[in-house]
């Protein structure tokens, strides 16, 4: 019986871990409401969720605002960066569609802008990710996420096809809103920390392990 009301036992964790994902998502929402800050408040939730769901470290709040600020001038420099990148896209995908509605054979083109669109967004899969988990220059952090996106091309479509599955949920289930951000970044966790781990030091590997220890293992 005394097992049954045991808030560390499995059905109360599993409780704890559904409202932090709750909580979390609501942060992250409220957090990019002014656009600028999509970038700080996604490296931020990134960080929470592999901190506290997945390694059941630390508190879902405090570790979300702690990155939130730590990587906030980082995060906000590469988001504008994309955000100019993706207006660039839209603005050429919009123009050559007019001509291939207007029966011109250039505005065909408008399949490449599309492509070019949605390479950037798989390549934004690692960017955010990768500062919420490392140390880096701005140059390097973009360089070192081209080309982990390539390398690793396998996950790179697994995140794609999750990325598609959580807009079609949210299309079809809008208050899934609520819970999907950090859902979503939960199972992306799963699939990121293989990439990451392989650029991993065996020292860095080795103090990882440790602070991830799980206290109820």
């Amino acid at each position: 019986m005394d097992q049954i009301f045991n808030l560390d036992n499995k059905f109360f964790r599993g409780v704890a871990k559904i409202v932090d994902c709750v909580w979390l998502s609501l942060l992250w929402l409220f957090c990019s409401i002014p656009i600028v800050t999509i970038g700080a408040s996604t490296t931020a939730l990134y960080y929470a969720v592999n901190k506290c769901l997945r390694n059941d470290r630390g508190y879902a709040s405090s570790e979300f605002f702690h990155s939130f600020k730590e990587n906030f001038k980082q995060s906000t420099i590469i988001w504008l960066i994309l955000l100019v990148i993706y207006a660039v896209l839209g603005f050429d995908y919009y123009v050559m569609k007019q001509f291939a509605e207007a029966g011109q054979e250039i505005g065909k083109l408008y399949i490449c802008f599309f492509v070019f669109a949605a390479i950037v967004t798989m390549w934004g899969f690692y960017i955010f990710p990768y500062i919420a988990r490392f140390e880096n220059t701005v140059k390097n952090i973009m360089k070192n996420t081209v080309y982990m996106a390539i390398s690793n091309v396998h996950w790179t479509i697994c995140m794609t096809v999750l990325f598609i599955a959580m807009w079609l949920g949210l299309y079809l289930f809008p208050v899934a809103v609520v819970i999907m951000p950090a859902l979503y970044n939960l199972l992306k966790n799963l699939m990121l920390e293989h990439v990451f781990k392989k650029y991993m030091t065996p020292e860095d590997l080795e103090a990882e392990q440790e602070r991830n220890r799980n206290f109820y293992n």
